[in-house]
């Protein structure tokens, strides 16, 4: 069930951001707005939800993210009526044989395994849940040794 309302999607991510600063400052991470995206947009989604997709979109990236790097949190209006909001981090990168599969269940790449990462592997599987609920999509840009940009979709505020 989404309990959708009209809030901006800025003001979450920086919850978010705030939310998980401890854990942020243990690596030294720099997690910021990206240049030009701090005018307010307003979506129509399921607040508490949206919550979760970002919390775990930016704890994926502070686990896998180097020491001294930054999370850059990015938002744009794309037709008119939807907004992407796009996650990205200059962290170890995912390569790409796994990228195909890194919504799946339970999947966790090698290279997750060895940089000895708690979890469960259902994060990301949980954000497409979330985005393919709001009828939405969710998708993945990465580079090994260069970093992850993972990006999704809400409808726009209606008016």
């Amino acid at each position: 069930m989404l309990y959708k309302q009209s809030f901006v999607i800025q003001d979450l991510v920086k919850e978010v951001f705030e939310s998980l600063s401890g854990m942020a400052e243990a690596k030294s991470i720099h997690c910021t707005l990206k240049k030009g995206c701090e005018s307010p947009l307003s979506v129509f989604a399921d607040k508490e939800k949206i919550r979760q997709v970002l919390i775990n979109l930016v704890e994926n990236s502070i686990k896998y993210g180097k020491q001294n790097g930054s999370i850059t949190a990015s938002m744009y209006k794309t037709d008119g009526r939807h907004i992407l909001i796009e996650i990205s981090d200059d962290g170890i990168g995912i390569g790409e044989k796994n990228l195909t599969r890194i919504f799946e269940r339970f999947y966790r790449t090698d290279t997750g395994r060895s940089i000895d990462v708690t979890g469960s592997g259902l994060g990301l599987a949980i954000c497409k849940h979330i985005a393919e609920a709001h009828g939405q999509s969710i998708h993945v840009r990465s580079t090994e040794g260069v970093g992850t940009t993972i990006g999704f979709t809400l409808e726009g505020r209606r008016d």
